[in-house]
């Protein structure tokens, strides 16, 4: 998530709206330095019955950074990302991947089914899409 200078992460979602006062109270008690991980937004989402991408967009209205996604494509010091392409590709993955792809692109939502399919890391699936030149795309938290 790059913003220009001067810009803050709610403005992407038009200046009437406001955060959920339920899920900012939940992301205040979870969190600290206006940084929320990946993992930490889909377990308010799960606590609360409600889609990772309301928790995102709260955390955006509260301009708090999403950080670690669980792929490895953001949030990572010093780079933003930490994947790297598999060397080693998991050929049922790779199939997976192929089958899965939507105008050439995997919905982060495909990778994680793709990763609890077959029984893989999330991050074995997104390595696996490095190496096949595959982006993903629609974060499930809002990020991308």
């Amino acid at each position: 998530m790059s913003l220009s200078k001067g810009k803050t992460f709610s403005t992407k979602h038009g200046p009437d709206e406001k955060p959920d006062t339920l899920i900012k109270n939940e992301i205040l008690k979870q969190t600290k330095n206006d940084k929320i991980p990946c993992a930490v937004a889909f377990e308010i989402a799960k606590a609360l019955q409600i889609s990772p991408e309301k928790v995102g967009k709260t955390a955006d209205l509260m301009n708090f950074k999403l950080t670690k996604c669980q792929l490895g494509l953001f949030g990572y010091q010093p780079k933003k990302k930490i994947i790297k392409p598999q060397d080693n590709i998991n050929e049922d993955v790779k199939d997976a991947v192929s089958d899965a792809l939507v105008q050439g692109r995997l919905s982060c939502k495909g990778a994680w089914d793709i990763a609890s399919r077959l029984q893989v890391g999330k991050m074995t699936v997104s390595a696996t899409c490095e190496a096949m030149g595959v982006k993903i795309k629609d974060c499930q938290i809002g990020a991308f």
